[in-house]
Parts: structure tokens; C-alpha cells; sequence
């Protein structure tokens, strides 16, 4: 029988909130990110939340400092990214 995999062993991330003003639709910025390791989660008025994985964090942070997309927050914690960037969007209800 497989070990359950607990939250110690499984992968890390973080989140990065940045301004993308040149996009108006969800579709236009996957299209712009998917040559990134990165996965959009949210994207409102110009703004987007991004996640990416723990080793890769560094290296997107640098390719994020310029371009389209530019970054403005990052955390390990999805709440406090979308706090910083004024997020309307509610949590979800458990």
C-alpha cells in the first residue's frame, strides 16, 4: 500500500501578484504566459495572480521584472497576495 503523500513532501509554491494593463481577456494572457512555468489563478482589472513553483520562484521573478506583465507582490500565502493587490474576489466558504 502507497504512503499518503502529506504536505511536508509535497511540491512548494508561490504566488505573485503583477499589474498586466496591456490585457483584456483571460485567454490573451494565458496565451502570453504559457511559454512560462507559471499557472494563472486569478485576473481582474489589469492585475493577475500567478503561482509558480518554489525552484523556478527566482528566475520568474527576474523574467517578471520587465515586459507586459510586471510583478508587484509575491508570498507564500494566496491570501495575502490577493489582500495586497486589492482583490474583490471572497474565499470560499467551508
Amino acid at each position: 500500500m502507497a504512503r499518503k503523500l502529506t504536505k511536508a513532501l509535497r511540491g512548494k509554491r508561490r504566488w505573485i501578484g503583477c499589474l498586466c494593463p496591456d490585457f483584456q481577456e483571460r485567454s490573451e494572457l494565458k496565451k502570453y504566459l504559457s511559454k512560462y512555468p507559471v499557472r494563472l489563478y486569478d485576473f481582474e482589472d489589469g492585475k493577475c495572480i500567478l503561482m509558480v513553483k518554489l525552484e523556478d520562484y527566482n528566475g520568474m521573478k527576474m523574467e517578471l521584472s520587465k515586459g507586459m506583465v510586471v510583478s508587484q507582490t509575491s508570498s507564500g500565502k494566496i491570501r495575502l497576495v490577493r489582500e495586497r493587490m486589492s482583490f474583490t474576489r471572497n474565499p470560499r466558504k467551508r
